[in-house]
């Protein structure tokens, strides 16, 4: 139950409606999965990501804006600049339902305009407006400037800021209170387009197959959820809630993953948070979690950071102070740039810097510091404008190590930084990691939920120790399908609504009749369709690896001395898989159990 999708090309300025077939919108639902499939054609091998030719799609879910349980997100795909692979990137806040209500379910990107401009769709009615004057602005600039241009002050706004602008390749796209789509460098392939920005107004209904179904299902849910033991710690603590918990466990990286604890790591906890600077929550559309932070350092209320800002900008670069992460993160977001690949390009260059492979002359005199936030600030804005050493820094931390010789230290999957949850703390994130469709990422898999202990037996989910090998490789296959229907609904990954919860969600809404089986077998065909798009642009087995410093043991805290059995439980990943052990793709078989045969046309000929 879609709506259109808006096709735009920049170059032309021709505009038209796209229908989204039917079996499509039954085989993978809608956001991350059905982009794959929409994009399967256009994202080849000789594509490159900043060409006029390449798409940049924003999507959303058959859930969208319906007020069911954590479903006001939306995803934007493509090709990724920093990756060569598959992109994508989540966001939440207002954006993705106000698209819908406007009556359309996606903007489909191409081209490139003669100069800046934005995009205005007011009520299904499109403009293409001259953005030359906003060219340059921060995200928070840019949102304010155009929703007083447009003079509709509750209209929502998706920007890149000046790190997008510039090339940055880890920067994303931002809207509402901070909320950002941070990863795999979207946000450049926005600013490659002279695409400023898209200001979003809607008063429309949204298409629910059974909707007084669905309405009582979806109240009973965010009753559920509200009460639910993880919804009021994110609420009261947000998602910095575990960074006591993390630390504990050895799972928290601290100065670029070499240490399993520091002295008064403390002190960046969510309690402390909410001990001292806390002065309220904020919430994504029609949201019961409300997990965002609002707090205060001393110049009033501002956007609070979640836990990757926190261990990224902080512990990993040594900082252990909150106020110096607020101004740090609100930096990152001003300019336009995710923070999990921003700290850890940073940690990787002090982390040369100690070993003597960086010296002041590679930083035009800078010397790198841990633990200092002046430091880091500096850094940042440097990047934002490509400039000195920033110039090396805006590629990312695959082509900074490339740089210098030494790219087996930057700690990063097929060129996306590891975010902050350590897999010699909760060793399957190494799976997670090392065979994400977008390269190392978390969302993907939040694998260390289940590694606490948060398993459905519904679906197949069972618990391992949290430092168990090959025997939980095929329950990290399961939880990734699972996953990936989140990422197709667009569900956020912290409500923690029971499956079968979800499934009765999924049929009223879209007039299906599915069992779990049926759902699941959605997510294994989308996760599917995503590795085969990215073997075609040359991924395979040699991929699917963990950079050199995960492999080796922590010298303390909770995961001291543990080695990952990496390539025991990559065997067995396969297997569970059913993927080809030689090439790295799907097999025949596996694809045409998923009803994919004209992929493996393509894959196998």
């Amino acid at each position: 139950m879609l709506k259109p999708i808006l096709k735009i090309n920049l170059t032309t300025g021709e505009i038209s409606e796209y229908a989204v077939p039917e079996e499509w919108q039954r085989d993978y639902l809608g956001g991350a999965s059905l982009a794959a499939r929409l994009l399967y054609s256009s994202i080849t091998l000789d594509l490159d990501p900043f060409s006029a030719d390449a798409p940049l799609l924003f999507l959303n879910g058959p859930l969208s804006g319906t007020l069911g349980p954590t479903v006001g997100r939306f995803v934007v795909c493509g090709r990724s600049p920093v990756t060569g692979l598959w992109a994508e990137s989540n966001c939440g806040g207002f954006f993705g339902p106000e698209l819908r209500f406007a009556g359309y379910d996606g903007l489909w990107i191409t081209g490139r305009a003669s100069g800046p401009v934005y995009l205005w769709l007011n009520g299904g009615r499109l403009e293409v407006r001259a953005g030359a004057h906003v060219w340059g602005q921060d995200t928070y600039q840019t949102q304010e400037s155009i929703k007083r241009e447009v003079g509709v002050a509750n209209a929502r706004v998706a920007c890149v800021g000046p790190a997008a602008e510039n090339g940055v390749m880890f920067a994303g796209i931002f809207c509402d209170h901070g909320r950002t789509a941070a990863r795999t460098g979207l946000g450049a392939v926005m600013a490659s387009k002279n695409l400023k920005a898209i200001a979003v107004k809607g008063g429309g209904k949204i298409p629910l197959a059974d909707t007084d179904g669905y309405n009582a299902i979806r109240s009973a849910a965010n009753r559920a959820l509200k009460s639910d033991n993880q919804t009021r710690v994110l609420h009261e603590l947000g998602t910095s809630s575990v960074t006591d918990y993390a630390d504990y466990l050895g799972s928290m990286p601290k100065m670029y993953y070499t240490l399993g604890e520091i002295d008064n790591v403390d002190r960046v906890s969510g309690s402390t948070m909410a001990e001292t600077i806390l002065r309220g929550t904020s919430a994504c559309h029609g949201c019961v979690v409300a997990c965002g932070r609002v707090v205060d350092i001393g110049a009033g209320k501002q956007k609070g950071p979640e836990y990757e800002t926190i261990v990224g900008l902080g512990p990993n670069l040594l900082i252990r102070d909150l106020g110096a992460i607020v101004r740090l993160m609100d930096l990152c977001d001003r300019l336009g740039m995710d923070t999990i690949s921003a700290g850890n390009t940073i940690g990787l260059a002090m982390h040369l810097f100690d070993r003597g492979t960086i010296s002041e002359k590679d930083t035009g005199g800078i010397i790198l510091k841990w633990g200092d936030e002046e430091t880091v600030a500096n850094l940042l804005r440097l990047t934002a404008r490509r400039e000195g050493f920033g110039e090396l820094l805006a590629r990312g931390s695959r082509a900074l190590g490339k740089h210098f010789n030494a790219e087996d230290e930057a700690v990063q999957v097929n060129g996306l930084e590891v975010a902050y949850h350590d897999p010699r703390g909760v060793s399957g994130m190494a799976l997670a990691y090392a065979t994400s469709p977008r390269g190392a990422c978390h969302n993907q898999s939040d694998y260390f939920f289940v590694e606490w202990g948060q398993v459905e037996e519904s679906i197949g989910l069972k618990f391992y120790g949290r430092q168990a090998g090959a025997e939980k490789s095929a329950n990290v296959a399961i939880h990734q399908d699972w996953r990936t229907v989140f990422n197709s609904l667009v569900m956020c990954i912290f409500g923690n609504v029971p499956p079968q919860t979800v499934l009765d969600l999924v049929n009223s809404a879209c007039g299906l009749d599915w069992t779990l089986d049926d759902m699941m077998k959605s997510g294994e065909r989308g996760w599917n369709l995503k590795r085969a798009i990215n073997n075609r642009l040359g991924l395979t087995r040699a991929n699917d690896k963990l950079p050199k410093g995960l492999l080796e043991p922590l010298p303390n805290g909770g995961a001291a001395g543990y080695i990952i059995p990496f390539e025991e439980m990559l065997e067995a990943y396969y297997d569970a898989r059913g993927w080809d052990k030689m090439t790295g793709k799907p097999s025949k078989q596996k694809l045409w159990e998923l009803g994919l045969e004209e992929i493996s046309r393509d894959l196998w000929g």
